[in-house]
């Protein structure tokens, strides 16, 4: 395998399947086993949501679970497909695949494994978030202590938790070499949309 003129020596061909694999669970364990720990701090310290926080309509209701199904489920079937596949993708996965033409194998497989590491990278971003956030976490709705976290990452923007999920679908796409990632972000991209403006509306009333 040529890169930049040097002759490298050719990997497995499951190297790259288990780097995905790899990196997509790292993503899941860290953010799952964070938001558990950041939910009991929540309610020890920031006290409980106020039930008239919470959307009143239909809609504002089920937002949350919305995008976090268009989260999860992309990457975690294709995760799990390849893992019980032995690392191989299985046949269905090519039908939603980006087009071959686009990148000879080795920049292609460059790129992924570009991908992988950038989201394990991540991990800071999306710590410093979570460590700012501290003791307001929540899916939506105000603590019975609440404030507005100016600190940190939200010194910069408004909602940084929502830029590092949906950069981490953008580089699912890519990890996978799947559009179906991305149809997945413009449904959360959407929902965080119409979630956004419930939120300000309900920080407008603290």
């Amino acid at each position: 395998m040529y890169i930049a003129g040097i002759n490298l020596p050719q990997p497995p061909p499951q190297w790259l399947e288990v780097l995905v694999v790899l990196s997509t669970a790292d993503y899941f364990q860290y953010t799952i086993s964070k938001m558990k720990a950041l939910a009991v701090i929540s309610e020890s310290k920031g006290g409980r949501i106020r039930p008239e926080s919470m959307p009143p309509t239909f809609l504002g209701r089920i937002i949350s679970p919305i995008h976090g199904l268009a989260i999860f489920i992309p990457p975690l079937i294709y995760a799990g497909a390849l893992a019980l596949n032995r690392f191989q993708p299985p046949e269905w996965m090519a039908k939603f695949a980006f087009s071959d033409e686009m990148l000879d194998s080795t920049w292609k497989n460059a790129l992924r494994a570009v991908a992988c590491v950038a989201s394990f990278s991540l991990r800071r971003f999306t710590n410093s978030i979570f460590e700012h956030l501290g003791d307001q976490w929540h899916f939506i709705g105000r603590r019975e202590k609440s404030r507005v976290v100016k600190t940190g990452p939200y010194a910069w923007v408004r909602h940084p938790s929502y830029s590092s999920v949906l950069l981490h679908q953008a580089l699912w796409s890519i990890m996978f070499w799947s559009f179906v990632p991305l149809v997945g972000l413009g449904i959360t991209a959407f929902a965080f949309a119409i979630k956004m403006p419930i939120e300000a509306e309900s920080d407008s009333e603290r």
